[in-house]
């Protein structure tokens, strides 16, 4: 059963809540993607987030761009953890998006990411469901470890070759 929703208000989100499904797949998180847009179909919008609980979602990751409604409209009817990706956007370059998610008002909390922050949006997600799930803890322990390797590789290339080799890579 898969414990996260994602939801997009448009295929142009893609790479974002790819990056973000990435993440979870790693992690060995089920998740269902969709997209659906609250303003072209608030009937289907509308029923997404109200089976969402009894699909067995444990948090939603939303992402959308402009207005960015779909994170809110999400976390106003859906009863546990929604966190927003707000998109990068031609016109504001994604700070509409940012604002709209993270000026709810009081009582409708979201968390938020980054501009086009999937991979966070997902680690957030595992964070949230690793408080009751001692497997999903250590692998996120793993995942983190992982990234201190990746670094200290990079540190050790940097060492033995100089900056200016490293640089030409």
């Amino acid at each position: 059963m898969a414990k996260v929703g994602m939801v997009m208000g448009s295929d142009s989100d893609m790479p974002v809540m790819a990056k973000a499904a990435e993440v979870l797949e790693q992690l060995g998180i089920e998740y269902e993607m969709r997209i659906i847009s609250a303003h072209r179909e608030p009937a289907v919008f509308f029923e997404y987030a109200n089976t969402a609980e009894e699909k067995g979602f444990k948090v939603i990751i939303a992402a959308a761009g402009m207005a960015a409604h779909l994170p809110g409209m999400c976390a106003a009817i859906f009863p546990m953890p929604v966190i927003g990706i707000p998109m990068h956007t031609t016109s504001l370059g994604g700070r509409d998006s940012l604002y709209s998610i993270v000026q709810m008002p009081s009582g409708i909390p979201v968390a938020s990411v980054a501009i086009n922050g999937g991979v966070n949006a997902a680690l957030l997600a595992a964070k949230i469901l690793a408080v009751s799930d001692a497997q999903l803890l250590q692998r996120l322990k793993e995942y983190a470890k992982g990234l201190k390797e990746q670094v200290q590789a990079k540190d050790e290339k940097l060492q033995e070759t100089g900056y200016r080799k490293y640089a030409e890579k």
